[in-house]
C-alpha cells in the first residue's frame, strides 16, 4: 500500500500542477482580453472584451486555488499527515466529475485511502514507526 499512496501522492501534484498551469494560461487570456478593451479600438467591443476578461479572471482564479489545494495534499500525503487523506479524499470526490482523468484519479484515490491497509498508514501509531 505504500507504493499506492507514493503514485497517489505524484499523481495528485501532477493534476494539481496541471491546474495551476490552466489558471496561469487563463488569467493570462483574460489579461488580453483587458487589454483589448483598454486599447485604442476598444470601443466597439467593450461589451464582449470585459465579459471575457471577467470569465477568464473568475476561472483562472479558480483554477489557481483547485491546483493549489492538489498540491497541498499532496504534499501532506507524503508527510502522511491525517489532514492529507481528509483534502485528498474531499477532493477526490469532486474530481469524480470531471472526465476522464479526474475520474480516474478521484477513483484510484478512494480506492488507496479508504482501504483498511490505507488507513492504517495514517494511524499515529503507523507515522511514528
Amino acid at each position: 500500500m505504500e507504493r499506492h499512496l507514493a503514485i497517489l501522492g505524484i499523481l495528485v501534484r501532477l493534476w494539481g500542477a496541471l491546474a495551476v498551469l490552466i489558471g496561469l494560461s487563463m488569467l493570462l487570456l483574460g489579461a488580453g482580453a483587458l487589454a483589448i478593451l483598454l486599447g485604442p479600438d476598444g470601443q466597439p467591443m467593450a461589451l464582449a472584451a470585459g465579459l471575457t476578461a471577467g470569465a477568464f479572471a473568475v476561472m483562472g482564479t479558480f483554477a489557481l486555488i483547485w491546483g493549489g489545494a492538489h498540491v497541498w495534499a499532496a504534499l501532506l500525503l507524503n508527510r502522511r499527515h491525517h489532514w492529507g487523506r481528509a483534502v485528498t479524499l474531499g477532493l477526490s470526490v469532486a474530481n469524480l466529475l470531471v472526465l476522464p482523468f479526474g475520474t480516474a484519479l478521484g477513483a484510484y484515490a478512494l480506492w488507496t485511502l479508504l482501504t483498511e491497509d490505507g488507513r492504517r498508514l495514517f494511524e499515529p501509531a503507523a507515522a511514528a514507526s
